[in-house]
């Protein structure tokens, strides 16, 4: 009984991260984001770029795109899940697609 109540009110994803103390953004996929300082992000769980310019770069992810804008920006490594990247980093923002 225990367990049909969970599922109804949280959702499979949280009750599973919960079972195995998970974190449920790393059960369900989402993307992960670190900024040092306004010089550097890292992103994790990216599907693809739609837009590459020294101001702008947006990013595909499973919960949407994601806008960086700033000055100077360049990729610094990119992996097919992973990306960093690098410049003075302005703003961050999610692009309703």
């Amino acid at each position: 009984m225990e367990w049909n109540r969970r599922d109804r009110d949280g959702g499979v994803l949280e009750t599973v991260a919960e079972l195995f103390d998970l974190p449920a953004d790393v059960i369900a996929g989402l993307p992960r984001l670190e900024m040092v300082g306004g010089r550097q992000l890292y992103v994790e769980h990216h599907t693809g770029l739609l837009a590459y310019t020294e101001n702008q770069i947006d990013a595909n992810t499973p919960a949407g795109v994601l806008r960086v804008k700033g000055e100077r920006l360049t990729l610094l490594a990119m992996t097919a899940g992973e990306l960093r990247i690098g410049g003075k980093i302005d703003s961050l923002e999610w692009v309703e697609t």
